[in-house]
């Protein structure tokens, strides 16, 4: 459901597009929305790992610079039956984590020095699981996706601002038509791009509970980054808060409801869920992960 949800949320992002498109210049101004579109998407497709990572300073580290960070991650992402990512540390005091690439070949976990410093062994197993989950999920992909076309919904109004308020008389919106098209189709976008950001995160859960085998390890997690994000502000994201969406929760504030303008779920729905999944986990004497199911044999804790 949440991969059908996702695809009408999505399907719905790309009708906008097409219809501001339209507004401002008729079919005509609708294929150009779409050139533009797809030559950001394209853009967005090889560069954005890069971008994102660039722009929190993240640093590559390995076996020697970070090995009990960089070893919990081959772990997991074994026990996903996903190629080893690359792993980046941001030396932020924020505990965040986040994770991007095209696809799982070309992927990359990035955590803040603040997660590694804060959390337990255990509950960091668990936040890196949510993150391959997105890799699995080809969240990170979906996720660039939407940013890049609600950004270009945004640059299209203003284009319509300035070229379709006097087309009035002549199949263009008029002013008020185009005032009210700057206003409302960003808008739009944006409480679809959040819609699809929360489903997504709820998904990830689910399967990196799975991947790392222990509900609550994630959930314990979730409640600690959610209070410390109250009290440690990330300045690189606040700064570029069109990434917000990218990270394990909301490094700009914490939203205490799940609404239309929060671009995560809130954290007391997320636990609540988990719990529900440990409930289930003890009912059935446990469950498999991704690998261990194919070889019908109950998944180890990633450090036993």
């Amino acid at each position: 459901m949440s991969y059908f949800k996702t695809a009408i949320l999505l399907a719905g992002l790309t009708a906008l597009f097409m219809g501001v498109g339209y507004l401002i210049g008729g079919s005509s101004g609708a294929m150009i929305a779409l050139v533009v579109a797809a030559a950001t998407n394209l853009f967005a497709y090889w560069n954005s790992d890069r971008m994102v990572l660039s722009m929190y300073g993240a640093q590559e580290v390995d076996e020697r610079s970070a090995p009990e960070l960089v070893r919990l991650v081959a772990e997991l992402a074994a026990r996903a039956n996903l190629p080893m990512p690359k792993v980046y540390l941001m030396d932020n005091p924020q505990p965040n984590a986040f994770a991007t690439g095209r696809n799982p070949r070309n992927a990359a976990v990035a955590a803040t020095t603040g997660l590694v410093q804060m959390l337990s062994r255990e509950e960091l197993a668990g936040v890196i699981a949510h993150e391959l989950a997105h890799i699995k999920n080809h969240d990170t992909l979906i996720m660039t996706l939407t940013a890049t076309i609600a950004g270009a919904i945004s640059m299209v109004t203003q284009f319509g601002m300035f070229f379709g308020g006097h087309r009035g008389n002549n199949g263009g919106p008029g002013i008020v038509g185009s005032l009210a098209m700057m206003i409302l189709a960003p808008l739009a976008a944006m409480i679809v791009q959040m819609a699809i950001s929360r489903t997504r995160e709820y998904s990830a859960d689910n399967l990196g509970a799975r991947i790392c085998g222990q509900p609550m390890w994630l959930a314990s997690a979730l409640v600690k980054i959610d209070n410390a994000a109250h009290q440690i502000p990330n300045m690189e994201a606040e700064r570029s808060p069109a990434t917000a969406h990218m990270f394990i929760i909301n490094p700009l504030s914490g939203h205490g409801v799940d609404n239309l303008f929060s671009t995560h779920p809130s954290t007391e729905n997320r636990v609540r869920e988990l719990q529900r999944l440990a409930g289930e986990f003890g009912s059935r004497g446990g469950f498999p992960n991704t690998q261990a199911q194919a070889a019908g044999s109950r998944p180890r804790g990633p450090w036993g």
